[in-house]
């Protein structure tokens, strides 16, 4: 089965995980999928893959004989969606022979434009796949899952000597629990990958370092006819919070390596307010900066209105994995030598974001990305092509065959 076969049939299967769930996973729905990946690595041969009772899946292929000493490799993806446009079930659209133009999607009164998306002219020709519009894709990350397990039945067929290789798929990754119950030790790998980036060739293992901060804002409410010296509206308050935040310094105004301040929800009243942010950068030192920022800033506000007016709670999510992966630069040495072999050219570029791997090198399981062929992730206008999974997945091989002979 081809790479982008299995996401036609990962995607109608509803994994959206929830922050504001307090289970292990977040969401039952995650199950599904899990069940559904066991059954098609046991029928594929994977004698002991299995889902445990947090939803995390497993499966090892053993070494060719002759090649047990070679270095153990895992190959990881993450099997839950963000929850944003999550409520109609996927409804995936193939576009075979794509003309490269603008590219209505169903009846959502939503289109691909060349004009959002520059790189839309350069998959001319291939076979482009959306969703209706209506929701989001789901490539992010099934499309990693298809192409590890097209990678397996390639292993599987016999005709490749290879090391030990190990599989896992893990729930939760969009609200940033992914690696909490990951079995590292369980997992046999000295070295992995995570296959959850975007378009094919690409290879990562600098990713900005997290936090998410809750912000609170208690107002002071009376009648407004009286309020002289003496009201605190909460909803101006926090709007004051976000105005003293650097400017230029949001996701819509920054790039590569820069780092920001992302508002993710406000809501209030006169009396109460609440905004949520996660707040990005590369450079730890920055990164420090800039939860010392929003700590300041609350306390100024305070001084203004009173102690207790705002507070802000920051909880870190996770650390720029550069740090135990240059270490180990074989691993981006090796995966650009395989992206090559697969028809591609490499391109090494920072995530601006965090996978799984960031957490798990941290765990003591060096993992960097690689990309999957996909585009603009975690909205409606979600794309990705078949012949960019099957260089994907042909990149995987690859990288094992590389392992083998060295």
């Amino acid at each position: 089965m081809k790479a982008y076969e299995r996401l036609l049939n990962y995607v109608r299967i509803p994994t959206a995980s929830s922050e504001n769930s307090g289970t292990v996973p977040t969401t039952k729905c995650q199950f599904n999928l899990a069940h559904l990946l066991v059954t098609e690595m046991l029928e594929m041969g994977i004698a002991d893959a299995h889902v445990d009772e947090k939803c995390y899946v497993y499966g090892t292929i053993p070494a060719t004989p002759g090649y047990e000493e070679k270095t153990k490799l895992g190959f990881i993806a993450h099997m839950d969606t963000v929850s944003d446009f999550a409520e109609k079930q996927v409804q995936p659209q193939v576009h075979p022979d794509y003309d490269g133009q603008d590219l209505p999607l169903g009846s959502s009164g939503r289109a691909l434009e060349a004009a959002a998306f520059p790189h839309l002219p350069s998959l001319k020709g291939r076979t482009l796949i959306t969703s209706d519009g209506t929701t989001i894709l789901g490539a992010d990350d099934k499309a990693g899952i298809a192409e590890i397990l097209t990678m397996a039945e390639e292993l599987l067929k016999g005709e490749i000597p290879h090391g030990q290789v190990s599989i896992g798929f893990t729930p939760d990754e969009e609200v940033g629990s992914g690696a909490d119950h990951f079995d590292v030790a369980g997992f046999g790998a000295e070295f992995a990958y995570t296959v959850d980036g975007g378009r094919e060739g690409e290879i990562e293992y600098e990713n900005f370092n997290a936090a998410s901060a809750s912000v609170t804002v208690n107002g002071f409410n009376i009648h407004p006819g009286s309020a002289k010296d003496t009201m605190v509206n909460a909803g101006l308050v926090a709007m004051e919070f976000n105005g003293m935040l650097p400017a230029g310094q949001t996701p819509r105004d920054t790039e590569g390596y820069e780092g920001f301040y992302h508002m993710m929800r406000i809501e209030g009243t006169v009396e109460k307010a609440s905004m949520s942010y996660i707040i990005r950068d590369h450079d730890f030192q920055g990164y420090e900066e800039r939860l010392e920022i929003l700590k300041r800033t609350a306390k100024e506000l305070n001084a203004k209105y009173g102690e207790g007016t705002v507070s802000v709670e920051i909880k870190e999510s996770y650390r720029n994995m550069a740090e135990k992966i240059r270490p180990c630069y074989h691993l981006i040495e090796n995966a650009m030598e395989a992206a090559r072999k697969a028809g591609v050219e490499p391109l090494v570029v920072p995530i601006r974001g965090g996978t799984d791997g960031a957490r798990l090198s941290y765990m003591g399981l060096p993992c960097p990305n690689l990309g999957t062929g996909g585009f603009a992730f975690h909205g409606p206008y979600e794309h990705i092509t078949a012949e960019g999974m099957e260089i994907a997945a042909r990149t995987l091989v690859e990288i094992v065959k590389i392992y083998a002979e060295r």
